[in-house]
């Protein structure tokens, strides 16, 4: 299947989240209350393409090789930067950023190992409401306003060391299950 063939809707909308990072990143920049506003909102465009460029690559058939590639990429680019930018505007601390960058690196070198003996990991629950918690305190942070007199980054910030400790627990699942079905 050649590159344009695997250009369908998902994969489209998988690249567009991938364009939409340096636009709500350059806006935070800016420390303003609008730019704040259009950052976060720019940011839940590309985090809601997350889940439906999946759910439409499923229901449609339309999943290709480009897709299994191009989605986590994407994934991670959107959180990633977004926590490398928060360190960097002292939105939050770096050992919060280090751990979750690491537990994704070690869960990816997992996955890239029991793939290379012919395992699948597929995403767990644990790691899926990580992964909620994690997008949802990233926005909150991206907005960084009160809202309603609540203080939204905090809410950001408590809901991202959450994702902390559900990214540790979910990664230890991950590395005991792959050791139990290697002795399996």
């Amino acid at each position: 299947m050649s590159l344009s063939d695997q250009m369908n809707i998902a994969n489209r909308l998988t690249i567009f989240r991938i364009v939409l990072v340096p636009v709500f990143i350059g806006l935070m920049y800016y420390e303003q209350f609008w730019t704040n506003v259009i950052a976060t909102v720019i940011y839940t465009v590309a985090a809601v393409t997350d889940y439906v460029d999946g759910y439409i690559a499923r229901k449609y058939n339309l999943v290709t090789d480009l897709g299994k590639i191009l989605d986590p990429i994407a994934d991670k680019v959107l959180v990633t930067s977004s926590l490398v930018v928060f360190v960097e505007l002292n939105r939050l601390e770096g050992i919060v950023v280090i751990i979750l960058i690491a537990r994704d690196l070690a869960i990816s070198a997992l996955r890239n190992f029991a793939a290379s003996k012919g395992l699948v990991i597929a995403a767990g629950l644990g790691g899926k409401i990580k992964t909620g918690f994690q997008m949802v305190g990233v926005g909150c942070i991206i907005f960084k306003n009160e809202l309603f007199g609540l203080d939204i980054m905090l809410i950001g910030k408590v809901l991202v060391y959450l994702s902390v400790i559900l990214s540790i627990h979910s990664a230890w699942i991950y590395y005991r299950n792959f050791i139990n079905s290697e002795h399996a």
